[in-house]
Formats: C-alpha cells, structure tokens, sequence
C-alpha cells in the first residue's frame, strides 16, 4: 500500500487546514487509519485514528474538539480536519494504515504503512 498525504501548508493561529490521504495499489476501506505528527527533535506522535468503518474515531487529548478525522471509502480517502490551530500544532503530519483494526490504535508501531508526510506550519 502506497498512502499519500496531501492538504498541509502555512497558516495562522485559529485557522483551518484539511489533510487527506488516499492510497494507492489497495483500497483504505479494509485499514483502520490513523494521523500522526512530528516535530523536529521530537518522537512521531498520535493525533486520530478511525475505525474501519467510521464509526469509532479516536484522538489524542490535545487535539480533541479542534480536530476531526472522518474517511470515505468511495474516494479511498482519509480526513483530517484541523480548526482552531495553534503554533504547537506545527508538525509533519503522516497517515498510517492499521495492522489490524484491533488495538490502541494509538501507538505507531501498530501502523503498517505511512505515506510520506504533509508539512503543516502553524504561525503566531
């Protein structure tokens, strides 16, 4: 599975970006999917995941109420909306494919693959 991040970009603090992934060579609907992020000098960390079906989301306290992950599986794609963003938001972010479905769904190393990240720069 070849995933590809897209929708990353400057914005200012309290504004909106929408990222997707899409994938290439398999469909994302059989994939719990998940958004991570990274910071320089920091480890790659959660920020959503979502259930096969789109019924169960989950998001890291940080972003709760700010964010929201939702997927199509018609367009094979994933979502994340990002509002009321601030400077700490300013990361890489990458989507991940689940292992299985079954799990925290937010440990990175329950992701199988990554697309190759959105830059998102959040300024002051």
């Amino acid at each position: 599975v070849q995933l590809q991040a897209s929708g990353g970009g400057l914005v200012q603090a309290g504004g909106s970006l929408r990222l997707s992934c899409t994938a290439s060579g398999r469909t994302l609907s059989s994939y719990a999917m998940g958004w991570f992020r990274q910071s320089p000098g920091k480890e790659r960390e959660f920020v959503a995941a979502i259930s096969v079906s789109g019924g169960t989301t989950y998001y890291a306290d940080s972003v709760k109420g700010r964010f929201t992950i939702s997927r199509d599986n018609a367009k094979n794609t994933v979502y994340l909306q990002m509002n009321s963003l601030k400077p700490e938001d300013t990361a890489v972010y990458y989507c991940g494919s689940h292992r299985s479905g079954w799990g925290t769904m937010r440990s990175r190393l329950e992701y199988t693959y990554w697309g190759q990240g959105t830059l998102v720069t959040v300024s002051s």
